[in-house]
């Protein structure tokens, strides 16, 4: 059954892989200076982009192929499957579509944003510490989670990082926590981790329907988080405007993943997207306008937004979307 991890584990063998077996130490913490703008650079990652795209395809046409290939009953089964995951799976697919949320969220995943703001004298310490723990949570295949992707801000609040995880629900966010809870390995990182701090939030958020959070990818580059608080009761009416204008965009960008906020920060929408540097975001940002359908999504939406924040990131050295 080719399910969405399944896919994200086929994927990650072509990204880079999470390392657990030498432990962090020492490591340079990636900055914007790392990043050069040239034609060669540009070329790269679109090629890299292209490679991406055409995987993505291969694997939705081998779904499809795998459907044919059986009879109408059976087919639609294995259809079933593979776009949604097992019977269990669709079972609380269908409990949740009874939900306000589910009007806008897609599947069954939950998603944890969180900023970590660093002190500037313990950044290396810090890097090291989540380093050599994230990971090792991510590939414990016990734990009912999945590490989206980490990443320093470089523009916006320079001390903070920012980390996605993504869990099988609720019941997964809860059950990792606990199991987390006992590992000794884990205790130690809590209790290390506070010292090196000044501040942290965690906000738990779905993605949009009609936008799937990427699996594991490497194209490099730049990652750009842009985080926007809506006025109270205007998130469907943000959603069914990003739904039609959201072609244009990815016609020009290309995009990580959209969520919104659930429990923490109420009526906040988080967008990451990925650029191979500072001046091809600006390139895309302005081929946007030429793209049918753009400007009239920014008109719809712009008054519905109380607050917009924009941050500039580069992924650190263990990032499964970098």
């Amino acid at each position: 059954m080719l399910s969405r991890h399944h896919l994200a584990r086929v994927l990650s063998r072509q990204s880079r892989q999470l390392s657990t077996a030498r432990p962090l130490s020492a490591v340079k913490i990636p900055s914007l200076g790392d990043i050069t703008h040239s034609p060669q650079n540009t070329a790269t990652f679109k090629e890299k982009l292209a490679a991406y795209r055409e995987m993505l395809a291969a694997q939705r046409k081998a779904a499809l192929g795998a459907s044919a290939a059986a009879s109408d009953e059976h087919g639609k089964g294995i259809v079933k499957s593979i776009l949604y995951g097992s019977e269990k799976g669709q079972r609380e697919e269908a409990e949740m579509e009874r939900s306000y949320s589910t009007v806008l969220a897609r599947g069954k995943y939950m998603h944890a944003i969180e900023f970590h703001h660093v002190k500037p004298d313990q950044q290396q310490a810090y890097v090291e510490l989540v380093g050599n723990t994230y990971p090792n949570i991510a590939a414990d295949k016990g734990n009912n989670c999945h590490l989206v992707g980490s990443w320093k801000t470089e523009i916006g609040s320079p001390d903070t990082f920012v980390h996605i995880w993504e869990y099988h629900g609720y019941a997964g966010y809860h059950n990792t926590l606990n199991r987390l809870s006992k590992m000794p390995a884990y205790q130690t990182y809590q209790r290390e981790l506070p010292a090196l701090l000044t501040g942290r939030r965690t906000d738990l958020m779905q993605e949009f329907s009609f936008w799937p959070t990427s699996p594991p990818r490497s194209l490099g580059g730049i990652f750009e988080l842009r985080s926007y608080t809506l006025h109270p009761g205007n998130l469907l009416e943000w959603e069914q405007h990003w739904r039609a204008g959201l072609a244009a965009r990815r016609n020009v960008m290309e995009g990580v993943g959209a969520w919104f906020t659930q429990v923490g920060a109420l009526n906040s929408v988080h967008y990451l997207w990925q650029f191979q540097d500072l001046r091809e975001r600006q390139v895309a940002r302005e081929k946007s306008w030429g793209e049918r359908g753009w400007s009239g999504t920014v008109h719809r939406t712009v008054p519905l937004i109380q607050k917009m924040e924009s941050r500039i990131l580069v992924p650190l050295p263990w990032s499964p979307v970098c």
